[in-house]
């Protein structure tokens, strides 16, 4: 993805520098930041494609970060942190995190997993990317990576559109949590299934009307979940 700019928010001057090296010689504008403070002053100004974000940060730590950009952004945030259990993962996830990457890291690894992000962004992946899913009152636009509840746009990550597609794209099939995390984060990513989870959670605050009894994205017990709308709903995918 060259010239895409990154914003690496990160108060280890090492660190920052070995991802600003390995990104620059990837083709990526790489602009840093050392706090918090200094980071969402660097998302105003360089309206960066892609933020890189360490969670323990001087000022302003990366949680409340994540929380103000998701506020008024869904550009792809992967968090680089040292705090690698599995809790402060699906934290990570629930914030809007799309992608959790644990110190000690490879550069390498790091700028695959950022040009992965990049391309489900720009939903190249799917060889239907130019189909809308209308099922009335949910609208899904592939190529523009709209969604819509009842004519209102609803923003999503690019993870959570993912699944959303995945889903609505095989209408009552029934994927096992394990399939969604292979589909959603592919190969670039080795996770725990309850990161599924946590995504199905944020996806039904989003599109449907009552999360606790949803419409659309329904649980299988014991499997794992479906997209399902009632018969006389469906419409023809265009």
């Amino acid at each position: 993805m060259p010239g895409r700019t990154v914003l690496v928010v990160e108060d280890d001057p090492a660190v920052s520098r070995l991802v600003e090296h390995r990104l620059t010689q990837e083709g990526y504008r790489v602009v840093t930041a050392s706090d918090g403070e200094q980071g969402l002053r660097l998302f105003e100004s360089a309206k960066p494609d892609l933020v890189i974000l360490d969670l323990i940060l001087p000022k302003i730590d990366g949680y409340e970060v994540c929380r103000i950009i998701r506020k008024a952004s869904m550009v792809p945030i992967i968090v680089l942190s040292a705090k690698g259990d599995e809790v402060d993962k699906l934290v990570g996830f629930r914030m809007g995190a799309d992608d959790y990457v644990t110190k000690p890291f490879s550069a390498a690894e790091l700028a695959m997993r950022v040009a992965a992000v990049l391309r489900r962004s720009d939903g190249t992946r799917d060889d239907r990317e130019g189909a809308v899913l209308d099922f009335g009152d949910l609208c899904i636009d592939r190529r523009r990576r709209l969604v819509t509840v009842k004519g209102q746009k609803v923003q999503l990550t690019p993870k959570e559109f993912d699944l959303l597609w995945v889903l609505a794209s095989h209408v009552e099939y029934v994927f096992t949590r394990e399939q969604l995390l292979y589909q959603v984060w592919q190969s670039d990513y080795e996770g725990d299934v309850d990161n599924v989870t946590v995504l199905v959670s944020r996806l039904r605050d989003k599109i449907e009307e009552d999360p606790a009894h949803p419409r659309f994205i329904k649980t299988v017990w014991g499997v794992g979940y479906k997209f399902s709308v009632p018969r006389a709903e469906q419409e023809a995918v265009r």
